[in-house]
């Protein structure tokens, strides 16, 4: 299947509900000539793809999945678009034939609008677990159209549905007949039918959906009649004709169901009478009303355990590996200066320290990633969207909520990009909109490795115990920001309802699980070699210019003359002078003995040191004296020189590097934010890495890991580097706390704000969704470093306090309230006022 194919011949629809396997289909006829574009106006994608058969063309387009042809979602509203105006050739309906009742009033309303329809009847390998035997040529005989049984994960049934598709043609489908309200029907029916801007459109189909009183059929009635009030009159008026108190959208919602069960019951058999399906047996303990909370919990707990805790132990066998790919880069790149190094050197191992810091986590996600594709293809990660539906209406939110919030990562390892995405199907606008706001407040995979650093530093005891908190923290803090905002800034916005249906249990494949933890590490891998190496050579312009100032500088460089001529004057008078005639050999010297240095400090074993050194100096003959312990006249006295001149040097660079930062334009931005953040006692290092982690998540590690630079010819971790320095500078635990508090609270990155921007169309929502967040995480991280240190707290027990009051404020709003059923005040015979 080229595609260069040529001229489309037929344009293809694929309809069907969400979960029938239609996009399984919609791969299994196009192969690999897709293209994904999106609906003009919406965001909503569209998937088109094409393929030839018997010398024609076929576009086939994956419409949204939907249950039904109404107004409710934006799925809905795009699919029903998409028929009316581009009127393709054929619908093929994807229907699953283990739950063909739930799909067959989608195939009713696609057959009143008059399309050739194929059904493909998937899924038959899982009917047949089930213990159902369907009746192919009954379901033909009932529904007038043509049905293919197809296993698409299987590629079972593709050749028959192409010749079905290219075999459809205009029929005359059976009617559903609505009773009671039949008559109303036809008579809207036959008043549409003769309106000559109406007849691309089926009257049957039109009929009832005025009926329905749909508002979009309204519209489209108004938008193509100059004069459209008499029909929508007479609409009106059958609607309140219709007999008894059920409204008119229910009977046809009863007609389409009792068919749709008639014609299960008359096509299908059950071998398998009162057996209880395995999912459903699993489902009565894993969603039972008191232990299903339970379960989760314990579940969150174990992805913790085994990804971070554990995890993180093979991070002792990673960090050795980047730490050698650094010693490796700075052998190739040109040699350091005494005081200043070439650009090249600066830059490239600036590039390398800001990668290593985050692929050192790499273990960490590939388990990560795992555990998740376990929870995906088991089933179970669709039965925590159904045990959080009812707590999410509580708060405001939609039972669709949850898929966008499992993507951004409740658990971790998400991203807020696809999160945001993702709300575009919940047809609730007031919790799509409450929603998009608090997507970024989950654990993105980004968010994970300044977690560990922080929780590796303060609470290596209780990493457990942390992170539990922080990634339940982060979803309490969601619900509770969706509330407030729900019944404030959203609460004009519209509500709708909401459908959702749970897939059977699946045993994972290790090839499945592997494939998916592995691609989406190498995505993490990917994002670390672009986005973050870019935002660190932004970074390191910003931290290097404008330098230290001149007058400082002199004062740097006089320190570094005096340190060189106290070395040479030790030497005067000593064999050792002439292995440094010139300021090139001595800097390669010291340089040399850095790097040794530090490696033998590594290595701790006077053995293995001893080996180093000769090592060392079999590339630098001249510099044994210097080197290796000798009784050679003035040896000692030279290789003491030397240690105290590196150890000025050393002192020198750490001076001037913290001198450059502080007074860079990033530096300076960090400083004047000080004052403000004080309160929740970061300081200027802290605040550049909070900024530079706008435009990405992982540059507030990459960033950190610069700015606890590390002097020449060491190789410590990032832990080590930052825990010395902030502990030296009086930072604490509770200072930790506060960090994560706020980075859990903090606005979404630039990629994310991006797709605020365009999920809602509106750039006050996109400056809200930036405000907001950095007002409350700097409020919130502010008051409790400040009440912490106040009460005396250490960190876990001021985290533990934070955890508590959150959850009960959790509690207190999602109780229902005992005056909300209390009947509204009646009048009062008085006196008028």
């Amino acid at each position: 299947m080229s595609d260069t194919a040529g001229p489309v011949s037929r344009l293809v629809a694929l309809a069907g509900q969400q979960n029938a396997g239609k996009s399984t289909l919609f791969n299994m006829l196009t192969g690999m000539t897709q293209h994904i574009a999106n609906y003009p106006g919406v965001t909503v994608d569209k998937k088109s793809g094409r393929y030839e058969h018997g010398g024609q063309t076929v576009e086939v387009v994956d419409l949204p999945g939907c249950y039904s042809l109404t107004a409710f979602s934006l799925e809905e509203r795009v699919a029903r678009a998409f028929l009316l105006d581009d009127r393709p050739d054929v619908v093929v309906n994807v229907l699953d034939a283990s739950n063909l009742r739930r799909g067959l009033p989608l195939t009713f309303q696609l057959l009143e609008m008059g399309f050739p329809v194929v059904v493909a009847l998937n899924m038959m390998d899982v009917a047949e677990s089930h213990g159902l035997e369907i009746e192919i040529a009954a379901l033909e005989r009932r529904l007038c159209v043509p049905v293919v049984p197809v296993v698409g994960r299987k590629g079972l049934g593709a050749d028959a549905l192409r010749a079905a598709i290219a075999a459809a043609h205009d029929t005359r489908p059976a009617t559903l007949n609505y009773g009671a309200l039949e008559p109303a029907v036809q008579d809207m029916q036959a008043a549409l039918a003769e309106e000559a801007a109406l007849k691309d459109i089926s009257a049957r189909w039109m009929a009832v959906k005025l009926l329905e009183d749909d508002a979009e059929a309204k519209r489209l009635v108004s938008d193509r009649l100059d004069n459209p009030h008499p029909l929508l009159d007479r609409a009106h008026r059958l609607r309140a004709a219709a007999p008894g108190e059920i409204s008119a959208a229910d009977r046809v919602s009863a007609a389409r169901d009792g068919l749709a069960a008639d014609i299960v019951a008359t096509c299908i058999t059950a071998t398998r009478a009162g057996h209880v399906p395995l999912s459903e047996r699993i489902d009565r303990f894993l969603l039972h009303p008191w232990l299903a909370p339970v379960f989760l919990v314990a579940v969150i707990w174990a992805i913790y355990q085994l990804s971070i805790v554990q995890g993180y132990r093979l991070t002792e066998v990673t960090w050795p590996l980047l730490a050698g790919f650094r010693d490796f880069t700075g052998s190739v790149l040109p040699d350091a200066g005494f005081l200043h190094d070439p650009q090249m050197r600066a830059m490239g191992l600036w590039m390398v320290d800001a990668a290593n810091t985050l692929l050192n986590y790499v273990p960490i996600f590939l388990i990560l990633f795992a555990l998740i594709a376990i929870l995906e293809d088991s089933g179970y990660m669709a039965r925590i969207a159904f045990i959080l539906d009812r707590a999410l209406h509580r708060f405001g939110l939609h039972g669709q909520s949850t898929l966008p919030f499992i993507l951004a990562g409740v658990f971790a390892g998400g991203c807020a990009v696809p999160g945001v995405a993702a709300t575009k199907g919940i047809p609730d606008a007031r919790a799509r909109m409450a929603t998009i706001l608090t997507v970024p407040f989950m654990n993105c995979m980004a968010k994970i490795p300044l977690y560990t650093l922080l929780i590796n530093i303060y609470f290596p005891e209780t990493k457990g115990l942390m992170l539990f908190y922080l990634s339940t923290l982060t979803v309490i803090a969601a619900m509770l920001i969706a509330k407030l905002l729900t019944v404030s800034v959203l609460r004009h916005e519209e509500t709708a309802p909401f459908v959702m249906e749970l897939p059977n249990y699946h045993l994972p494949t290790l090839s499945g699980v592997l494939r998916r933890a592995v691609d989406r590490t190498w995505l993490y891998i990917k994002k670390v070699g672009t986005v973050v190496v870019a935002i660190a050579v932004v970074i390191y312009v910003l931290l290097q210019f404008p330098g230290v100032p001149a007058e400082r500088q002199v004062a740097y460089q006089d320190r570094a003359e005096a340190a060189i001529a106290r070395f040479y004057d030790t030497l005067e008078g000593s064999a050792q002078r002439a292995a440094v005639p010139d300021q090139a050999a001595l800097v390669d010297l010291v340089n040399t003995f850095t790097e040794l240095r530090a490696t033998q400090d590594e290595a701790g074993d006077p053995a293995v040191s001893r080996a180093l050194a000769e090592r060392a100096v079999a590339r630098h003959p001249a510099y044994a004296p210097f080197l290796l312990p000798t009784d050679a006249p003035g040896a000692g006295d030279a290789a003491g020189a030397l240690a105290r001149l590196a150890d000025a040097r050393i002192a020198i660079r750490r001076e001037m590097r913290k001198d450059k930062l502080e007074s860079s334009f990033l530096g300076t931005v960090g400083r004047g934010l000080e004052p403000v953040t004080q309160f929740a006692d970061f300081d200027w290092k802290i605040n550049v890495a909070l900024l530079a982690s706008f435009a990405a998540r992982e540059n507030s590690v990459a960033t950190l890991g610069v700015l606890f630079d590390q002097d020449d010819g060491q190789n410590r971790t990032l832990e080590e580097r930052m825990g010395a320095a902030q502990a030296a500078e009086g930072h604490t635990a509770l200072s930790a706390v506060a960090l994560l508090l706020f980075f859990a609270l903090y606005p979404p990155c630039l990629a994310t704000m991006m797709m605020v921007k365009v999920q809602t169309g509106s750039v006050k929502w996109m400056a809200f969704s930036i405000i907001f967040p950095t007002l409350l995480g700097l409020a919130v991280a502010s008051a409790v470093f400040t009440a912490g240190r106040v009460l005396g707290l250490g960190g876990l027990q001021t985290m533990t306090a934070v955890y508590l009051l959150t959850l009960g404020a959790l509690i207190v709003v999602a109780l229902p309230k005992p005056w909300a059923h209390l009947p509204a005040p009646r009048p009062v015979p008085g006196d008028g006022s």
